[in-house]
């Protein structure tokens, strides 16, 4: 039949007769309805007949679009005819169906690229076959080109990548390019090692990450709560051991509730499949009904679960971004308001694994600090620092962490850390980041990392008398900075001049507040400033920031010739540095706002310390304080104000 066509465009009547569209091939799974289109130009009525691979007539298909469902992989193809007896053909186009049996595709696919079966890491021997696999659905039919280390492999264009005798140079990591005219994705990068024809014992390929992200939050000024004196070293100290380990980190003290919850966001959005996550957060916190809530800085009292972040909730959206770890560490009180609720235990959306939790204490019991020397530290995270970087599976290194806990006379009875996990392989915090295959999603969250931890550059500042001072910056935190402001020539006609450095809007420095320990902040800055430098302004609270932050310099010197006090300002815009460029908590404006215009002289950031209860302080050096914020359930009121079970399957309490 189609032979026959082709006698009739060959002596058929001259007429213009062209397809302008031809239909496209799909890859789609079983039972998906297809719809194949083909349009066409010519003289008159047209004519189509669809058919199938073995030139079998599809019965009935005789319009231009022609609509199946997917029961096997077939080819199809359309004739279209004219009153003249001129007759064209589109192209063959395939509808395949890969045999998947899970295809994992959203409930609402629409034809986007899905990568349904990544390639495998593996082991050949030197001389064997080395097969790896990809397979992917789309609307176009996806196209694959192959690559090792980075470079692409010539004519490796196949869902399918074979070599047949595989020798060492063949060792590497392999991934897989998946695009149509739509969009490209890529698979999971497969580690592949050659091993010696004479070798006999196969070991497995050493596990990766693809990047690896983790949120620090410390709180300690609380508005209505006792204050704590731990989470800054404790924070401080982590962030930079995880930075060791290659972690991108963003680390935050003193955070509302709105305000956690956007770092939490900011957060999810840097994850994605392969990547090692890690949360952790030093703090106020308490347990109700099997679910941990972690205490905003703006808690009242007595508190509720809408006024707190659940953690389990954290850990659900970690795991929806498909990470290949997820840790989450709790420096912590788990006092239970109700002594009838029941134990945690994980809630993972689906049992992918690779889940673990670190609790600084167990069940219905509170996580202590310390203080020794003028350095505060919880106890559990002094463990957990001493450990961290040894390149052992992490529920190991938890268990070391809890075996020293264990042994300190500090908290013996009081405390004991408690490990949760769900780990199906020896998954370290050391494991190396993969470096060849970046991705576009790799280099928009190391855009988006770098942007949370930008500092303004040094700026050289000349004054009309001829002194010269230099600001510069350091950061403690993503969101607390340090400027610094140093002499640097002084003028003809100055002597004993002096620097000082304000801000605006003005920003409470946190570690100056009552109660703080000057042994600490010196701690903090011990390797920051500078043995010239003349003056140093921390600045804190950066994400409250709605606008420019500008740095005023005054410069006191005495005049040579006069013998006269002077003074001489400069200002500084940086904009906005740190975690305050991601314009996170724009909701804060009216809070802020309401602030300002009630107290005028009151500087951004400040938070009240006119507490009911009073401030509760740290005893004698060495003795353990409690992170556990007073329970509603301890404090006369009324049924309704104490904390209620938060369910876990109800969305509007983690609402961003």
């Amino acid at each position: 039949m189609l032979l026959q066509c082709g006698i009739y465009m060959v002596f058929g009547r001259s007429s213009d007769l062209v397809i302008v569209q031809h239909p496209v091939s799909v890859s789609v799974p079983l039972n998906y309805q297809v719809n194949l289109s083909v349009r066409a130009e010519g003289t008159g009525i047209l004519n189509y007949q669809w058919f199938k691979s073995d030139e079998e007539e599809v019965f009935g298909a005789t319009r231009a679009d022609l609509t199946v469902t997917a029961q096997r992989s077939q080819l199809y193809i359309c004739r279209v005819n004219d009153q003249f007896c001129n007759c064209v053909f589109s192209e063959w186009v395939k509808v395949k169906v890969p045999d998947i049996a899970k295809p994992g595709l959203p409930v609402a696919w629409r034809g986007e690229l899905h990568i349904a079966v990544h390639p495998a890491p593996q082991t050949v021997r030197q001389g064997q076959r080395l097969t790896l696999s990809c397979s992917a659905f789309g609307i176009p039919i996806p196209h694959y080109q192959w690559y090792r280390n980075g470079h692409p492999l010539l004519g490796k264009t196949t869902s399918t990548l074979q070599i047949h005798n595989a020798e060492a140079d063949d060792r590497g990591t392999y991934l897989c390019s998946v695009s149509n005219v739509e969009e490209e994705r890529w698979t999971e990068p497969a580690d592949v090692d050659i091993e010696p024809s004479n070798q006999l014992k196969v070991t497995a390929p050493k596990l990766t990450a693809t990047d690896k992200v983790a949120l620090l939050i410390g709180n300690l000024n609380y508005s209505h709560h006792p204050d704590l004196m731990a989470p800054t070293m404790d924070v401080h100290e982590l962030a930079n051991l995880l930075q060791q380990l290659g972690f991108r980190v963003v680390s935050l003290l003193d955070l509302t509730r709105e305000e956690m919850l956007a770092a939490i966001d900011k957060f999810i959005r840097l994850l994605d499949r392969g990547v090692y996550a890690l949360f952790y957060y030093a703090g106020h916190g308490y347990e109700r009904s099997g679910r941990n809530y972690l205490v905003a800085i703006d808690a009242p009292q007595p508190y509720r679960p809408e006024n707190c972040v659940c953690v389990q909730r954290v850990m659900r959206m970690m795991q929806e971004r498909r990470t290949a770890l997820s840790v989450v560490l709790l420096d912590t009180c788990r006092t239970w308001y109700n002594q009838d609720c029941i134990a945690s235990e994980i809630r993972p959306l689906v049992p992918m694994g690779n889940t673990v939790y670190g609790y600084a204490t167990c069940e219905d019991a509170e996580a202590y600090e310390v203080q020794d020397g003028g350095k505060s530290t919880g106890i559990f995270t002094k463990y957990l620092n001493k450990h961290i970087l040894q390149p052992e599976k992490v529920t190991h290194v938890l268990e070391q962490v809890s075996e020293d806990l264990g042994r300190d006379p500090l908290v013996t009875g009081k405390q004991a850390v408690e490990i949760k996990h769900t780990l199906k392989e020896p998954r370290s915090l050391t494991d190396p980041v993969r470096t060849t295959g970046h991705t576009g999603e790799l280099r928009l969250r190391d855009a988006c990392w770098r942007q949370a931890n930008e500092l303004p550059r040094q700026k050289l500042l000349i004054f009309p008398c001829g002194v010269e001072v230099e600001v510069s910056f350091s950061a403690l935190f993503s969101n607390v900075m340090v400027a610094f402001g140093t002499v640097k020539t002084t003028g003809p006609r100055t002597q004993d001049c002096t620097v000082t450095l304000r801000s605006t809007p003005a920003m409470e420095d946190i570690f100056s507040s009552p109660g703080r320990s000057g042994e600490m902040d010196s701690l903090l800055l011990n390797n920051l400033v500078a043995e010239n430098t003349d003056c140093s302004l921390r600045l804190c609270g950066l994400q409250k920031l709605q606008g420019s932050l500008v740095i005023k310099v005054d410069l006191h010197y005495t005049h040579t010739g006069s013998k006269l006090r002077l003074q001489e300002s400069k200002q500084l815009d940086i904009g906005k540095p740190l975690v305050a460029s991601c314009d996170q908590y724009r909701g804060q404006q009216a809070l802020v706002t309401q602030r300002q215009e009630g107290a005028p002289s009151q500087s951004m950031g400040h938070v009240s310390h006119n507490k009911q209860p009073p401030r509760q302080t740290l005893g004698q050096p060495g003795r353990p304080f409690t992170r556990k914020a007073e329970c509603a359930a301890k404090v006369p009121t009324a049924r309704s104000n104490e904390p209620e079970e938060n369910d876990e399957t109800e969305p509007q309490d983690f609402t961003f």
